[in-house]
């Protein structure tokens, strides 16, 4: 079933993503697919990894 991949910036709390998990996997579970069948895979990128507008993110962002 479902693999979601969510990318976010390096440094949240563990509270934050049990948060995104959760709601995510309710997304989902109002499409009629159960929430065993949902898996998340939270990629934390450090934001000097993550560029935008042609610029670091911890530069635009810091």
């Amino acid at each position: 079933m479902p693999v979601i991949h969510v990318y976010l910036w390096s440094g949240r709390d563990l509270k934050f993503k049990e948060k995104v998990i959760e709601k995510v996997t309710k997304a989902f579970e109002e499409l009629n697919i159960p929430a065993e069948a949902v898996t998340i895979i939270i990629h934390e990128i450090p934001k000097e990894n993550w560029g935008i507008a042609g610029k670091p993110a911890s530069e635009k962002f810091p």
